[in-house]
Order: structure tokens, then C-alpha cells, then sequence
């Protein structure tokens, strides 16, 4: 089992899968990354918008599946940009015979896992430190997704530290950990800030941290004592 951080050009990503399988990851990015580029030379305004985009006939699929996802949530395409482009590149590297692996795209991973796994919560300066999610085996993708106002280069209206979503549809979990850290805005938004989740079945579970406060929601893996190893942590520069 190998671990180890590339970047394609903006992309940054840890892979933890067999060797064979690392240069399908990397093929896999750069295509999507590629499809990506393209739209957006064709229309700037859905790298930009922060209200949901609407679709145009023929889009990639990496743009059917940002805009699928941030519409569902209210928010805009690039907000689901690093879950999907992982998804689309786990996907490739499960038809070529991957049976575990993990892209950590800027804290959005995609896993598949064939034994136990703890996927470390990072919530920054927090004093909220040194717990993960322990996901049992598994044959299908899942979507681990972390958006945060104090960690990375990602755009958040709130003050989140971590505002985590888990679901199978990883693009959706990118697009609401978005949506559910603008929402995080001060302690006392916890008690309301996983509202619109509600009514969004796919997404299994969340997580919001801000400061010394956490709240849960919904159905999460055993939250368990971790050694979060800050190596492994894909941040981007």
C-alpha cells in the first residue's frame, strides 16, 4: 500500500491505494481537470457564481455532477470541484480492480475500503483534536467531505472549523459540507445549521465544530479515539 501527495495543476491530492493504481488516479484527474478547463473558458461565470448554475446540454460529467449537487444545496458548482474530480478518479481506479483506496482531495476524500478504516476529523486550531470515524469494510464508494473557514483556501461565509458530511454521492457531500459551514456562523447556529438536511436523504451523516462546541447529525460511523497523522492532511497551498 502506497501513500503519497500529487498536484495537477490546482489539484491537490494524497492517494493511499496500491502502486498500480496510482497512475489511473492521476490519468483520471488530469481528463476531468481537462472537461473542467474546457467549460470554463466556454462560460467564466461557473467558476464564480455562487448560486446554483444551471446545466447546459452536453456539459462533462464532472459539470453534471457539481451542478447535480450544489443545486440540491443552494450553492454554487465550484463548490463540489474537489469531491467530484476524487469520485470520478476512485470510480476509474475501482474498474481497474481497486479494492481499497482513498483521494484526499484538500480534505473532500472519496474512499472504498475491503477492511476497517479511521478517517481523522481535522478542525484546525480547535481544541476539539485527536478523534476519527472508523468505516468498516465496504464495496462501494463513499463520500467524506470537509469544508472550513479556518483551515485551507476554500471560500466559506461562516466561521466553521470543521463542517463535515458523509454520503455515497460524494459530490454531494463536497457541495453540503459547503453549504452546512455557511450556515455555521457562532456556536449557537449549531443548534440549526444541519436544518436543510433534512429533506436531502443521500447524505448520512454531519459533523460541525467551531471553537470548543461540536454538534452531530443523522447516522455517523463510531467516532473513536485517532492519531490524526498531520502528514497525511491535504490542505493545498
Amino acid at each position: 500500500m502506497l501513500t503519497r501527495k500529487y498536484q495537477v495543476k490546482e489539484t491537490i491530492v494524497t492517494v493511499t491505494a496500491d502502486e498500480q493504481y496510482h497512475p489511473v488516479c492521476l490519468a483520471s484527474i488530469g481528463r476531468s481537470r481537462s472537461d473542467l478547463e474546457r467549460h470554463i473558458l466556454e462560460d467564466p461565470f461557473f467558476k464564480v457564481t455562487f448560486e446554483p448554475y444551471e446545466c447546459p446540454p452536453g456539459a462533462p460529467e464532472v459539470v453534471k455532477r457539481m451542478v447535480d449537487a450544489a443545486s440540491r444545496v443552494g450553492v454554487g458548482p465550484m463548490a463540489a470541484v474537489a469531491g467530484t474530480i476524487a469520485w470520478l478518479a476512485l470510480e476509474d481506479m475501482v474498474k481497474a480492480g481497486c479494492t481499497y483506496g482513498i483521494i484526499d482531495n484538500g480534505g473532500d476524500i472519496a474512499l472504498i475500503n475491503d477492511r476497517t478504516v479511521v478517517v481523522g476529523i481535522y478542525a484546525g486550531e480547535s481544541p476539539i483534536k485527536g478523534f476519527g470515524l472508523e468505516i468498516g469494510p465496504r464495496d462501494h464508494i463513499l463520500g467524506v467531505c470537509t469544508s472550513s473557514a479556518t483551515v485551507g483556501p476554500s471560500i466559506s461565509l461562516g466561521n466553521s472549523d470543521a463542517a463535515l458530511i458523509i454520503s455515497e454521492d460524494v459530490s454531494l457531500a463536497d457541495a453540503a459540507a459547503t453549504a452546512l459551514g455557511n450556515r455555521i456562523v457562532d456556536k449557537e447556529s449549531l443548534a440549526t445549521a444541519f436544518d436543510f438536511l433534512k429533506s436531502i436523504p443521500e447524505v448520512s451523516g454531519a459533523i460541525g465544530i467551531i471553537g470548543d462546541r461540536m454538534a452531530t447529525y443523522g447516522r455517523l460511523p463510531e467516532i473513536v479515539r485517532a492519531d490524526v497523522d498531520q502528514g497525511k492532511i491535504t490542505k493545498g497551498d
